[in-house]
């Protein structure tokens, strides 16, 4: 219960944030989605722990699940960090911010509610029957929802293109379309995009 109330509260700290970045704007409240971020984090890891000590994870079967997993999780991070233009995501703060279309942000516009479903599906299925996968899927919720009020909410506030961003480019699940458009403005090895 305490892995599962962590991860809530880290969630709502997460909202917290967001609400205040376009009301508040408060200096106090902008270091609540880091907090809400470890907290998440430190609930999985909780939950990892005590499948761990209860014998989870010795199959093969199992490191077959953490591989994918961990898979998903460097696929988070990949989405989060490495696919988006760093300074001007993470750094930048104007009001002509122009939201960034290109790779897996062509394919939808949250692809790593996938990812971060992926890390706690598989995790989950290797640690039963602990408690991990039931509260990964209350995660995932979470998750979903919070990318939801951003959709809607946070992201038309934050970038100027947002609406014509969200007409294009569908919310979760891939189309042919947005899947072509994501395999040609992949960035490419020399690490420079396609300028088309």
């Amino acid at each position: 219960m305490t892995a599962l109330l962590m991860g809530i509260t880290g969630f709502f700290l997460c909202f917290l944030y967001d609400i205040n970045s376009f009301t508040l704007r408060s200096g106090l409240l902008h270091s609540t989605f880091g907090i809400g971020t470890v907290l998440i984090a430190a609930a999985t890891a909780l939950d990892l722990r005590i499948a761990w000590k209860a014998g989870a994870f010795s199959g093969r079967l199992d490191l077959l699940f953490l591989f994918l997993s961990v898979a998903s999780f460097a696929a988070l991070i990949y989405c989060l960090f490495f696919a988006l233009p760093f300074h001007e995501t993470y750094a930048e703060q104007n009001d002509r911010r122009s939201v960034y279309d290109r790779g897996v942000y062509a394919l939808c516009r949250h692809p790593g509610i996938l990812c971060f479903f992926g890390v706690f599906l598989f995790a989950g299925i290797a640690a039963l029957p602990c408690d991990l996968l039931m509260h990964g899927m209350v995660f995932s919720l979470l998750n979903l929802a919070y990318a939801s009020f951003q959709d809607r909410i946070t992201f038309p506030k934050t970038f100027y293109n947002y609406h014509t961003y969200r007409e294009r480019i569908p919310f979760l699940i891939p189309t042919r379309d947005s899947t072509r458009l994501a395999r040609d403005t992949w960035p490419r090895a020399s690490g420079k995009e396609d300028e088309s």
